[in-house]
């Protein structure tokens, strides 16, 4: 398994003592609520609601559980109603201080407007009833107030609870690490700290045990269940030299180790840090929804303004100031508020568990417009386990076995699976790849190396087509047309001989073809193989859209042409070659067992490297993109009509919106947005 690249570490060393209870959250403008403060505020909150409630009339209406108003119950309930305005609403108060200060009203701002000019009208009113004795008496919205403040913060209790539980999925990653590991010293084995391991320290794995740290297997055999890290549910055979993952679970051999990466350099703490990078980073529905705030902000508060013109004209000042009141108040966005951020937290839960890190949110939202899905061959849609078919000198002063020796001399040290096809040829044959100085690649190209004081070439033939080198086309159009990868050896620009490899295509590459185009996207094949080769294999997947003897360069310059009708372009590889193309492409996904080039530049990484997992991101993003648009509907929804509603428009036919039932159908928005993005989910 390769490590995530070199992306930014996850903060905590010891990851088995990561405590996801101390989960912060955004409350607007960078200003942070802790989960714990926020639980507090509430139940205080709500302790000071309920004799409230019982002393304070709703809109005026006398319930039969109240207590008679008297003065003194005006009072008190004005200090109750102070606390909880100064003590639960601060969260919200300060929020729109930062957004206020950054000059950017959003979500907080329309929450804090709502619940300040409730409670500084009920002050008035109290003023008004109790030291002027107005008569009639001015009705207050400490009713309201109070359970607005409940309702918010119960809210936002329930999105970071919401969020925790997607944040689960970093949390029981963590877990999968050990707390103690047996560092061998000396010869003698001693139980220590994981967070007390560093790399290249050698440590005992028994059986059935978790391994500790990613590492490489230095004496014993064993298999290993890495289906907790890599989604694969099956025991790896794992040998001398073979790379460990730490967090996968160990069977029934004992092994040592030598530790490669610790803590924040490991596996699973850079899988960590793109989960919670990718619930930090905001998308462009969370941004048009603190937009459709800023709106509403501006909106309430101009239709409260006239609203309070209009209705002095017409009536008196009393009811004009409570029917603006009542506008600001009934204004906030509860639901709005959690539209978008419920949706994120599930979404992110269930990316997470189907092995789809998304590091880029953005990317999801363009899938509805995807029309063409550009992806590599070799790693992406064949194994990219080569295996050398054929190979023979073209040389009189060569043997066939010195071609193969020289190859894998030059090829040495390179894990590129062609590289790896030549020098297990090399093995099996039983020869010795010939010493090679100065090896260095030729991007695109293949490979340039010094043997025994002469310069080697490994190239493809596009590389001799472009030189105008002469080769046995016959020989090569009969290797490739039976799907081989044919490489040359060159020197002294002759060709001296070749070697053909074969490749499997991967049991899930079919399906994917097949659901894209039931989607109407089309699949596009981009290989820096030749084009008989890549023909063979898109012949057997039924893809018509075939670019073969690609350079990187020549990637990426295709994913640009595709952009040019204006719509979005996915691309999925898993190379250093296909880097370049991942980064332009507006949705770049990257196989997890890919090089950390190809992962550092995608939006997406599919962990368990299986091509059809692409089937189930575009479906996780359709109907995340889907409930998104949704919950903003509902969340905007109540506003737009509450608030005209609330400033009288329809007074001449006798109605006028009850604060208190806007308050209630605020509620029951909100509900109806969690549930609805509880609903989301995909196929198994």
């Amino acid at each position: 398994m390769q490590n995530m690249g070199d992306m930014q570490h996850a903060p905590e060393k010891d990851m088995s003592n990561m405590d996801m209870s101390n989960m912060d959250m955004d409350m607007g403008g960078g200003q942070m609520m802790h989960m714990g403060n926020l639980k507090r505020k509430f139940w205080v909150s709500l302790i000071l609601t309920l004799p409230l409630i019982v002393m304070s009339p709703m809109m005026g209406m006398q319930l039969p559980f109240q207590i008679i108003a008297h003065p003194w119950t005006d009072y008190l309930v004005a200090i109750l109603g102070t606390i909880i305005f100064v003590y639960g609403g601060q969260p919200f108060l300060s929020g729109a201080k930062a957004e206020l200060h950054n000059h950017k009203p959003a979500m907080m701002t329309l929450i804090a407007m709502g619940i300040s000019v409730a409670f500084i009208y009920s002050i008035y009113a109290v003023v008004e009833n109790n030291v002027l004795h107005a008569t009639p008496a001015v009705t207050d919205f400490f009713w309201e107030l109070a359970t607005l403040i409940d309702i918010m913060l119960l809210g936002h209790w329930i999105e970071m609870d919401t969020l925790m539980s997607a944040g689960s999925a970093v949390d029981n990653l963590a877990k999968l690490l050990p707390s103690t590991a047996h560092k061998v010293v000396a010869g003698d084995v001693q139980e220590v700290k994981i967070a007390d391991l560093v790399a290249d320290d050698h440590v005992q794995v028994r059986a059935g045990e978790k391994i500790p740290a990613d590492g490489v297997i230095v004496s014993g055999a064993t298999s290993v269940n890495e289906s907790m890290v890599t989604g694969e549910a099956r025991l790896v055979e794992k040998q001398v030299d073979a790379q460990v993952v730490g967090g996968s679970v160990n069977g029934e051999g004992t092994f040592e180790m030598r530790i490669t990466g610790t803590g924040e350099d490991g596996y699973l703490a850079q899988v960590m840090k793109l989960v919670s990078d990718a619930q930090a980073a905001k998308s462009e529905q969370e941004n048009m929804a603190d937009r459709v705030a800023g709106l509403l902000f501006y909106a309430a508060l101009t239709v409260a303004i006239v609203a309070f013109i209009v209705w002095l004209l017409v009536g008196n000042l009393a009811l004009a100031l409570s029917i603006a009141v009542t506008v600001l108040v009934i204004a906030c966005p509860h639901a709005l508020g959690l539209a978008i951020p419920l949706v994120v937290a599930r979404s992110t839960a269930i990316a997470a568990s189907h092995g789809l890190l998304i590091r880029n949110r953005d990317a999801m939202e363009q899938v509805k417009k995807l029309n063409y899905a550009l992806m590599d061959k070799t790693g992406t849609l064949t194994e990219g386990n080569f295996k050398v078919a054929e190979y023979q000198s073209l040389d009189p002063q060569y043997q066939a076995d010195d071609v193969l020796q020289i190859m894998a001399g030059l090829e040495t040290g390179s894990s590129h699976p062609l590289a790896v096809g030549i020098l297990t040829a090399a093995k099996d044959q039983k020869l010795t790849p010939a010493p090679a100085e100065d090896v260095h690649q030729i991007t695109g190209v293949g490979l340039s190396g010094t043997v025994n004081g002469r310069t080697y070439q490994v190239v493809s033939a596009a590389y001799l087509d472009r030189q105008q080198l002469a080769y046995d086309h016959a020989t090569f159009d009969r290797l490739a047309s039976a799907g081989n990868s044919v490489s040359f050896l060159t020197a002294d620009q002759q060709v001296l001989g070749y070697a053909a490899q074969g490749d499997q295509i991967k049991p899930e590459a079919k399906n994917l073809i097949t659901s894209l185009q039931a989607q109407h996207i089309t699949p596009v094949m981009l290989t820096g193989d030749n084009a008989q080769s890549a023909q063979v294999v898109a012949q057997q997947l039924g893809i018509t859209e075939v670019h073969a003897s690609l350079l990187p360069e020549d990637k990426a310059k295709l994913v640009k042409q595709y952009q040019a009708d204006g719509s979005p372009v996915m691309m999925i590889g898993d190379g250093v070659n296909d880097a370049p193309s991942l980064a332009s492409a507006e949705i770049g996904v990257a196989i997890g067992s890919g090089t950390d080039v190809a992962i550092d530049s995608a939006d997406v990484v599919l962990v368990k490297s299986n091509p059809n997992d692409v089937v189930q991101f575009l479906e996780l993003a359709r109907q995340t993109t889907c409930k998104m648009t949704q919950n903003l509907w509902w969340g905007a929804g109540y506003n737009v009509i509450t608030i005209p509603l609330a400033a009288g428009v329809l007074a001449p036919i006798g109605f006028i919106l009850n604060p208190m039932f806007g308050a209630v159908v605020m509620s029951l928005s909100t509900v109806i947005v969690a549930i609805n993005a509880m609903t989301l989910h995909i196929k198994d």
